[in-house]
């Protein structure tokens, strides 16, 4: 995510923050590249705009070279402001009306409207712990109702049959009934993707919406459109009330200009993201978050947060029991971590998260992937149990067997029980600081 748009701005950055002072005409240059990276990276030329005469203003003429680190200070004002360029005082969700509350979910064809509802569904169910009903009304894509069954079955969402017999308004009708009835806490409604210029369809959503009277109506929206999205919220927006967006594909490769663009000009919030296709990959839009990610700074709040969320709390339990009782952690135990790690998105996914100049620096979190991990896995199930349990005591004809069996070269092994290492002190640490320890210094693992 982001990660080219990141690599610019961090560059960037590097060169002002060598600058012992700042001057109106380093400044001048500096925010030239700025204007030509998010030209680059396809935000729009009025945001552009609006943005660098914001920070000339904040930038020239402040008095920040009081600061013992100026070029600091230029960092911590680009950061505030793009913060606020995508920042709204609506962007929570509100769950807070007599239930049952009514989600609408509205998009252009192709969208990924239905598996953002599964998406959205699970992560209520699992984060707010609510009871949720989720329902289609699309009538018209072949197989849009049985795509939502599938999917809700498989996530064990509750789905409520509807046929294509019925008119949207007629299965909207006796979702309502069933979810009072039932207790519902959320309704959650699918509709036919549409292209905004069809204006017969898009009559036939607001007719639909004025019916259903949601709480939230969400605008789902592939960020890999770039700036056409832009119109279609717009044309959206002209016959229905969108009250938020939720922006899918961040994981993609592409320019990443449009999550700078959306708020700034349709004045629409993003409420939520999507960050790659597994079931709990949706997360609530934080803007600080997302600017750090943007210029190199990572996003280790979301990370520790996706770690407590998707590690099994029994298996934290038990290694938290074991560091408190001054036990060694031994190579069993990481064996259950690799796997915890593969469970959670695997190592790409810790990466992304992690600051650029972290990654840089830290050349051995750089080089550690998918297959090392993959291979630090074989090299233990390679181990007897005693040796899982003390490692030291593995000599030099120990490693060869170790080798033969898991189809690794004693130096890779040397250099992954060096790593192991670095985690047994990381848990000594934990000990005496506490087991918060684990996840703000999870980058010193590697």
């Amino acid at each position: 995510m982001f990660t080219t748009l990141s690599k610019k701005f961090s560059k960037i950055f590097q060169n002002i923050s060598q600058q012992g002072r700042l001057t109106e005409k380093n400044i001048q240059k500096t925010l030239k590249k700025v204007q030509y990276t998010l030209l680059e990276a396809d935000v729009s030329i009025s945001v552009i705009n609006d943005l660098t005469k914001i920070l000339k203003k904040k930038s020239i003429g402040q008095i920040i070279n009081k600061s013992l680190t100026p070029g600091q200070e230029f960092i911590k004002i680009v950061q505030t402001e793009l913060v606020n360029l995508i920042n709204s005082p609506k962007k929570k969700i509100n769950f807070f009306e007599k239930p049952p509350v009514k989600f609408l979910m509205v998009g252009l064809q192709g969208a990924g409207k239905t598996t953002s509802l599964i998406k959205l569904a699970y992560f209520i169910t699992k984060k707010f712990k609510k009871k949720i009903l989720v329902v289609s009304t699309d009538t018209i894509r072949p197989a849009a109702i049985d795509q939502l069954e599938i999917l809700s079955k498989k996530s064990n969402i509750n789905f409520l049959k509807s046929y294509k017999s019925q008119t949207p308004q007629e299965i909207v009708k006796i979702a309502i009934k069933h979810a009072i009835k039932q207790l519902y806490d959320i309704l959650i409604i699918d509709t036919a993707g549409r292209l905004h210029n069809n204006e017969k369809m898009m009559q036939e959503l607001q007719n639909l919406q004025n019916y259903i009277k949601p709480t939230e109506t969400f605008f789902v929206m592939d960020s890999m459109t770039g700036q056409d999205a832009l119109h279609s919220i717009k044309n959206f927006n002209n016959f229905l009330k969108i009250s938020g967006i939720i922006l899918t594909k961040l994981d993609s490769d592409h320019r990443g200009g449009i999550i700078l663009s959306i708020q700034h000009t349709t004045k629409i919030p993003i409420k939520l993201i999507g960050i790659g296709e597994k079931i709990q990959d949706l997360q609530i839009f934080c803007p600080d978050r997302i600017i750090k990610r943007i210029l190199g700074m990572g996003d280790i709040s979301s990370l520790i947060e996706d770690l407590k969320i998707n590690l099994k709390k029994s298996t934290i339990q038990k290694i938290e029991k074991k560091i408190k009782s001054g036990k060694n952690f031994n190579l069993n135990d990481f064996l259950i971590q690799i796997k915890q790690i593969k469970k959670i998105g695997g190592i790409e996914f810790l990466k992304n998260k992690l600051p650029l100049n972290t990654q840089m620096i830290n050349q051995n979190m750089y080089n550690f992937n998918e297959e090392t991990l993959k291979k630090m896995e074989a090299m233990i199930l390679s181990m007897t149990p005693i040796e899982k349990e003390f490692p030291k005591i593995l000599n030099y004809s120990r490693k060869i067997r170790i080798s033969s069996g898991s189809g690794i070269t004693i130096q890779e092994m040397n250099s992954y029980l060096k790593q192991f290492k670095n985690i047994q002190r990381l848990m000594k640490t934990a000990k005496k600081k506490g087991f918060n320890t684990l996840f703000k210094n999870f980058t010193n693992m590697f």
